[in-house]
C-alpha cells in the first residue's frame, strides 16, 4: 500500500495578507531607524522619526514596501529590469505625494517639506528622490523580498498563527490611536474644542506637550 506523503505547511505560504503584513511590519520597522540614524549623522542627537506613538514603526516606509511587493512582486521577473525601476520610481514618489497630501487635509501638518528642493514637486516629493525609491524598490524587488519571503516562511506554524494575531490587532489599534490623537492635536490648533468623549480622552491622554515629543518633526501647516 503507497504511503501518502505529508505535506509540511508553512507560515504564510506564498503570495498572501500575512505575508503581506509581516513584510509591512519590517518596512516600518526599518524605517523608522534608518531615518533615526540620518538624523543621528545630521543633527548628532538622536530624533524620534516613529509614525506612530507606540513603537518604533513608520508607516510611510511600510507601505512603501509593500506597494512595491504588491504591485510589482508578482511578475517582476516578466518584465525588463528598467520598467521595473521607473515604475519603482512613480509608486515611491506617487506615495510620497499622496501621505503628504493626506497629513495635510486630515491633520493640517506636515512631517516634511521640499519647497526650494531641487525638481520639487508641489513641495511633496522631489524627481532625485524618486530616482532613490526606484533604487529602493530594485533592491525590495530583486533582493530583499525574496530573502524576506522565504525567512518569513520559516517561521514556526505554531508560533506564527498565535503571535500574528497579536500583532496585527495591536498594529490597528495603535494607528487608530495615533492618527486620532494626530486629529484632534490639528483640531486644537485650530481653536475647535472636543465635540465628543472620545475627544476629550484625548486631549487628557495626548495634549500638545506629549504629541510634540511623539512627533518632534510634525509641523503646523498654516
Amino acid at each position: 500500500m503507497e504511503q501518502v506523503k505529508k505535506v509540511e505547511r508553512k507560515f504564510a505560504e506564498g503570495y498572501c495578507f500575512k505575508k503581506i503584513f509581516c513584510l509591512f511590519l519590517i518596512g516600518c520597522i526599518v524605517g523608522t531607524y534608518y531615518e533615526e540614524i540620518l538624523m543621528l549623522f545630521e543633527m548628532h542627537k538622536w530624533v524620534n522619526r516613529s509614525g506612530l506613538i507606540y513603537g518604533p514603526f513608520n508607516p510611510v516606509y511600510g507601505l512603501g514596501f509593500i506597494l512595491f511587493v504588491v504591485f510589482l512582486g508578482k511578475n517582476y521577473k516578466s518584465r525588463p529590469w528598467y520598467i521595473n525601476y521607473l515604475l519603482s520610481c512613480l509608486i515611491g514618489g506617487a506615495t510620497e505625494f499622496g501621505l503628504s497630501w493626506f497629513e495635510e487635509v486630515a491633520f493640517h501638518a506636515e512631517s516634511w517639506d521640499y519647497t526650494g528642493y531641487f525638481l520639487n514637486i508641489g513641495g511633496r516629493t522631489t524627481v532625485p528622490f524618486m530616482l532613490v525609491w526606484g533604487l529602493g524598490g530594485m533592491l525590495i524587488l530583486y533582493v530583499i523580498y525574496p530573502w524576506l519571503s522565504k525567512w518569513i516562511e520559516k517561521i514556526p506554524v505554531t508560533i506564527g498563527n498565535k503571535v500574528y494575531p497579536i500583532v496585527l490587532i495591536f498594529m490597528i489599534l495603535n494607528m487608530c490611536i495615533s492618527y486620532s490623537a494626530l486629529f484632534r492635536q490639528g483640531m486644537r490648533d485650530q481653536g475647535k474644542e472636543p465635540i465628543t468623549i472620545v475627544g476629550e480622552i484625548l486631549d487628557d491622554i495626548y495634549p500638545d506637550t506629549y504629541m510634540q515629543k511623539a512627533y518632534p518633526n510634525l509641523v503646523e501647516k498654516k
